[in-house]
């Protein structure tokens, strides 16, 4: 399937039914009176977080979706039915947008989390709501309210925990592989990722983090070189960036270099991205002789400047992955704990011991 992250579509809620004018007319009854109902309320136009979508391509060629009118009011007492409301399924972390002013609306970040997008209109009154003492035999009604129509812009930003950064073939798809369930495709060429994957990384009984993969940055990203930028949103959400580094490129470059283009395009994107809790991960130690691992290392961090986190580890053979993991899971896990809102303490009971 292919994976489509943007979309923009046309919503129309339903239009309100028109309300009636009608008089019961029944033998024997002189002045039988109004008996002209309300219409009835146009269709809502819902949207749904779907666990089981991960991408808006559905939104690719489908672009108008149109909720049903009410039903006019009738004679007899007879209200208008209402409309058929329709619900739009989309991704979980997908953020609803107005196409014209910018303006963000509405962001779907837990499953099954619906949400009404477009409200259908309400019913016109019949000449049955217009009857009083003074007016016995109205003939007044109003036509049903429209339904409101909006031009959206869809935008998804996976939800991950944990998002991965880097140069093409730094060998970030392989460690996603190695320590999560994904299985993106791999290869021994630059790009081999077109798209985001996500990986959930089990640490223990009911302990798990989720990762994301996206294709690799290369300098001139933030000018829109490349694949990179075009994903970079889905890093937003994460709690921690991991900055893969292969620390033995085939073509001899300098990775200290390449590693440092990187961390200045992602400035360039986003300030708030770039001051996210970032790991550097130097990847392919396996090719590395082991007594020239350690000075490298050492030589690499200096000449990078880094003084954060540093974890040596081969996607390739699994060495150095298990640490990582669970220095990622507790860090994780701290952050969770930090951003639970307080628990509200009424200050009439502050200080006294629970019952």
């Amino acid at each position: 399937m292919k994976f489509v992250d943007e979309a923009f579509i046309d919503i129309a809620a339903g239009d309100g039914g028109n309300g009636c004018v009608s008089f019961r007319h029944e033998k024997y009854k002189e002045f039988g009176g109004p008996d002209g109902g309300d219409g009835g309320r146009g269709g809502h136009v819902f949207a749904l977080a779907d666990a089981n979508l991960n991408t808006l391509v559905d939104y690719r060629f489908s672009r108008r979706h149109e909720a049903r009118r009410g039903e006019h009011g009738m004679g007899s007492d007879m209200f208008g039915g209402a409309g058929d409301d329709i619900v739009l399924k989309m991704p979980v972390g997908t953020v609803i947008t107005d196409a014209e002013t910018g303006d963000v609306l509405y962001e779907l970040l837990k499953p099954g989390e619906m949400i009404v997008i477009a409200k259908g209109g309400d019913g016109g009154f019949g000449n049955l709501r217009f009857k009083s003492a003074i007016n016995r035999a109205p003939r007044q009604k109003t036509p049903g309210w429209p339904g409101e129509r909006k031009s959206l812009k869809l935008e998804l930003k996976v939800l991950a925990d944990v998002g991965l950064l880097g140069l093409p073939n730094a060998g970030k798809s392989t460690l996603i592989s190695a320590i999560s369930n994904a299985r993106p495709r791999i290869a021994d060429y630059p790009f081999t990722t077109l798209h985001p994957n996500l990986g959930v990384v089990r640490v223990g009984p009911e302990q798990s983090f989720v990762v994301a993969d996206l294709p690799g940055l290369i300098e001139g990203a933030s000018e829109g070189a490349g694949l990179g930028h075009q994903f970079l949103r889905h890093l937003q959400r994460t709690r921690l960036l991991w900055h893969v580094v292969d620390l033995a490129p085939f073509d001899d470059s300098d990775p200290v270099e390449q590693a440092k283009a990187i961390v200045a395009e992602l400035k360039k994107y986003d300030k708030a991205l770039y001051d996210k809790p970032r790991w550097l991960v130097l990847n392919k130690i396996d090719m590395v002789p082991a007594e020239e691992r350690a000075a490298r290392v050492k030589d690499f961090v200096k000449r990078f400047r880094y003084k954060g986190p540093v974890f040596e580890i081969s996607a390739l053979t699994h060495e150095g992955c298990q640490p990582l993991v669970q220095a990622a899971f507790q860090h994780i896990k701290s952050r969770q704990i930090a951003e639970q809102p307080p628990v509200y303490v009424d200050p009439r009971f502050a200080g006294e011991a629970p019952q």
